[in-house]
């Protein structure tokens, strides 16, 4: 069996169908609100995975002050430094790795929606719009900048907070600085030019992590604060 057999089984002919029963099914018929009821339902099926994600960098938010402290300690000895941060990953338990895995899971899930998006287009008989006001199948620009801006709040909450004061030719800030905008600017130049139907799934899957991301930290947040008052 092929890679592309195993694609369209998995998610194309899934992705299209459900879609195609949503179109159809909800009242009004709006392919955009098909578009964000089925991008909703799609992550409510891998929100435990994203749960573990948020969690998991959360830890590393913790962690921060440690690695801080390993790289000031082992600032000439990048070996030494990499050995301890590892080390420090491993006592404490945590993957760093492991918030690139829902990311993985949704780009064969973007590449099905993205054929999906075209082909409907193409078998529809009317231009598809979304509340009547935004063409699915041509770009829109001003999708495209609130995809961005939400995409900023996305990684904004969960970057690090440095203290401040601290050295500001630190790599790893200013690492988690250019993230904190280079990860916007790329969503708007990546939608500038593609459908809208795009644009709406990644404006819905970026306001769903940022409410499920709020879920998350919130309970945590407000258990903490009571625990330390004890």
């Amino acid at each position: 069996m092929n890679i592309g057999l195993i694609f369209n089984i998995i998610f194309y002919k899934p992705l299209f169908g459900a879609l195609l029963w949503l179109s159809q099914n909800l009242p009004g018929n709006d392919l955009g609100i098909a578009i964000i009821v089925l991008t909703c339902a799609i992550r409510l099926l891998i929100y435990p995975l994203n749960t573990k994600s948020i969690q998991s960098q959360k830890a590393l938010q913790k962690l921060q002050p440690k690695i801080q402290e390993i790289q000031s300690r082992f600032k000439d000895d990048k070996e030494k430094q990499g050995k301890a941060i590892m080390d420090l990953y491993r006592q404490e338990k945590i993957n760093p790795f492991s918030g690139c895995l829902p990311m993985l899971i949704q780009l064969p899930i973007l590449m099905a929606l993205f054929l999906v998006f075209k082909d409907f287009a193409n078998n529809l008989d009317v231009r598809p719009m979304f509340l009547g006001l935004i063409p699915l199948t041509e770009p829109s620009k001003i999708l495209a900048v609130l995809s961005g801006i939400a995409q900023f709040f996305q990684v904004k909450m969960v970057s690090p907070k440095n203290k401040p004061g601290k050295d500001k030719s630190d790599f790893s800030q200013i690492m988690q600085k250019e993230m904190l905008y280079l990860f916007p600017l790329i969503t708007v130049v990546f939608l500038w030019k593609l459908p809208s139907a795009i644009g709406i799934y990644w404006l819905t899957t970026s306001l769903f992590s940022i409410i499920q991301q709020y879920l998350i930290f919130k309970p945590k947040n407000d258990y903490q604060s009571g625990d330390s008052k004890n």
